[in-house]
């Protein structure tokens, strides 16, 4: 592998998604190494550790679920789940269980190409803890709790900032509703998703950001939000 190529492993047990796989990957100049199902997947990861996975859920010998909880034990490796799956309680299990992203089948090359750009730039320190976070035109002064939208000062709440600042230091990441409310009001509020909304309603008011055609915060139903990367 040359030093600057990103070694992408599939763990999937359809040969038709894995060559299409391959094929749009290596197009991209990744180095792709593959698996057709959860005990060789691990096998491979162990012997030749990648920069990102590509996970199915529906694999012949282990569930999906089981091989993401192992890479978890073993690396934080940023694993994107890739499955026919589109039950929001599916997503919710895997994004929690520490999936960085969930794709449901079919998908195209263009739109997958560009979450595994967004996965890898938040995981290498694209939202690394810095003074001042940027994701776009959107700039966050950390340590002054200052924000600007397209060069406008936004005056935000306190938990206004908190929202925001997650979603940025983990941009282009799902991040589900419980997520958001374990980390930012405790365990106890996890399943208060109504009370999200209001704040992200009221973030994206005062962002001008249209929930239906989203320049910073995009909505994934029933799941949660990600902040949208704009160098993909």
């Amino acid at each position: 592998m040359k030093s600057s190529q990103i070694r992408i492993l599939i763990v999937d047990d359809e040969a038709q998604i894995r060559r299409f796989l391959r094929i749009a990957l290596e197009t991209q100049g990744y180095e792709v190494i593959e698996a057709a199902s959860g005990r060789e997947g691990l096998s491979q990861f162990a012997q030749h550790p990648p920069q990102l996975v590509l996970l199915d859920l529906g694999l012949p010998d282990l569930d999906g679920k089981q091989v993401l909880k192992d890479l978890r034990s073993r690396s934080n490796v940023p694993v994107m789940i890739l499955s026919v799956r589109e039950d929001e309680d599916e997503k919710v299990a895997a994004l929690d269980a520490g999936a960085n992203d969930y794709v449901a089948k079919p998908f195209g090359a263009a739109e997958l190409s560009a979450r595994i750009r967004a996965v890898l730039r938040a995981h290498n320190g694209h939202q690394a803890s810095q003074p001042v976070l940027r994701c776009g035109d959107l700039t966050i002064d950390v340590s002054r709790r200052e924000v600007t939208a397209a060069g406008k000062a936004v005056k935000l709440s306190k938990k206004e900032f908190e929202i925001l600042h997650l979603l940025t230091h983990n941009a282009g990441r799902v991040l589900t509703h419980s997520y958001i409310l374990h980390t930012l009001w405790g365990p106890e509020h996890e399943h208060d998703t109504q009370y999200l909304r209001v704040y992200v309603g009221q973030l994206r008011a005062k962002l001008n950001d249209d929930p239906a055609k989203p320049h910073y915060i995009a909505n994934e139903p029933g799941v949660g939000y990600r902040m949208l990367d704009h160098a993909v």
